[in-house]
């Protein structure tokens, strides 16, 4: 049976009592539900796309200064199993932690925001760097 295709999401700011679309589409698609139509809405707040490029950009400048991993992937991987962001999975009859995902669709902004924090002690522990001290280099 062939998957019902979804509707990309609507972003939208609270204003009083009432939700604006964030964007021209956004609006558009909400001019097109009928007026007093009925209409299920899941509260996700939006994450922050330069929070997550800021995490990607350091553990790279990170990864490079120190050589501490092969890949930046690696070491994203590396941090999260230290950090304990992973999900239990069962494997030949024991149970392992596997690294959880980031994503914007895995895992909200309040949530990563703690695993930023997180990787960000963790950094700063093991190798002694910090976000200020990438920026002085560059």
């Amino acid at each position: 049976m062939a998957k019902k295709s979804e509707s990309p999401p609507i972003y939208a700011f609270r204003r009083g009592d009432c939700l604006i679309g964030e964007m021209n589409a956004d609006r558009e698609r909400i001019a097109e539900i009928a007026e007093g139509e009925r209409i299920r809405i899941e509260v996700r707040t939006g994450r922050i796309p330069k929070r997550l490029a800021f995490y990607f950009a350091f553990i790279r400048e990170v990864r490079k200064a120190t050589g501490c991993a092969p890949t930046d992937k690696a070491f994203h991987q590396a941090i999260k199993l230290e950090t304990g962001f992973t999900e239990d999975v069962i494997f030949r009859g024991h149970i392992i932690k596997v690294p959880a995902s980031v994503s914007f669709e895995e895992m909200d902004e309040q949530t990563f925001g703690a695993f930023l924090q997180e990787a960000l002690a963790f950094i700063a522990r093991e190798y002694g760097i910090v976000p200020e001290d990438v920026e002085r280099a560059a």
